[in-house]
């Protein structure tokens, strides 16, 4: 009896190993692209980053508060002919429309940030669209122009903004790359942590504020650093793809085809902090 249990019991153990082989040589072959599609679950992700094999990074600022430096700002991109994406919330566009213009008008991205910056998530989906709705029709009327990009208040966000914004037409931006210039550290503290910071990489979406106390006095240095390191800045909107993409459980955006045609992608390659940063300029 002993020895038929011990029998029973190896040849068991063996069916359990060949089985835990064959999920691990599966997984091992479709994995990673499943991750590209599914490893959010049912939780959908915005985009915080692009998967490019271009050196491109994108600048972007959030404008909630103040607009001292604003043309400051402009002239500073204007003088490196970069184009940024800026974020606006209804307040600043009703506070300063002359400035919504002059930026529309140097050709950088316009993008909704909110009516009112409240916290996206704790509002209805019919509040969520009064948000989106608020701003766009207001830079419409001043602008003439439709913005498709939307950035959430604090980065707060759930499935529910997520539809609502899509159903309008928007990409739901958020990023990787984030100054702190907020926490007025001072120009020195932002320059080094964007350039020195860890998931900067082709791709990369940086955080900047337009109201932050050392924004303008670190702007030249960040622009420089970046191009110096061979990066092209470019709008959000020439950065992300629109169609016939898939985002990671990083919030990394990918091509479709990327994913489909590669299905050996490492877990590595799905990092936004992992990916292959651009090579310095001789």
């Amino acid at each position: 009896m002993k020895s038929k249990s011990l029998n029973l019991f190896f040849r068991s153990g063996c069916l359990v190993v060949s089985l835990l082989l064959l999920c691990f040589a599966a997984l091992n072959y479709a994995g990673p692209s499943l991750i590209a599609v599914t490893a959010s679950g049912s939780r959908k992700i915005p985009i915080y980053s692009v998967e490019t094999d271009k050196p491109r990074v994108a600048l972007s600022f959030d404008a909630a508060w103040g607009n001292e430096d604003t043309q400051t700002l402009l002239d500073i991109l204007a003088s490196h002919n970069v184009k940024a994406t800026f974020f606006m919330t209804g307040g600043w566009v009703d506070s300063y429309p002359d400035d919504v213009k002059a930026i529309a008008a140097a050709g950088h991205d316009l993008g909704n940030h909110s009516q009112n910056h409240p916290q996206m998530s704790t509002l209805s989906a019919s509040e969520c669209e009064a948000e989106l709705t608020q701003v766009h029709e207001k830079v419409r009327a001043l602008t003439g122009i439709e913005m498709k990009l939307f950035r959430p208040p604090y980065g707060d966000y759930n499935n529910q903004l997520m539809d609502v914004a899509g159903g309008l037409g928007y990409h739901v931006i958020q990023w990787n790359v984030d100054s702190l210039d907020w926490k007025d550290y001072g120009a020195d503290d932002i320059v080094s942590r964007v350039l020195n910071h860890k998931n900067l990489c082709n791709g990369s979406i940086i955080l900047m504020h337009n109201g932050a106390k050392y924004t303008k006095a670190a702007l030249d240095r960040v622009i420089t650093g970046l191009q110096e390191k061979g990066y092209e800045i470019v709008p959000v909107s020439q950065l992300i793809y629109t169609s016939g993409y898939t985002t990671d459980h990083t919030g990394r955006q990918h091509p479709s085809a990327s994913v489909s045609e590669n299905p050996r992608l490492t877990a590595a390659a799905l990092m936004p902090g992992l990916c292959t940063p651009a090579l310095s300029k001789t």
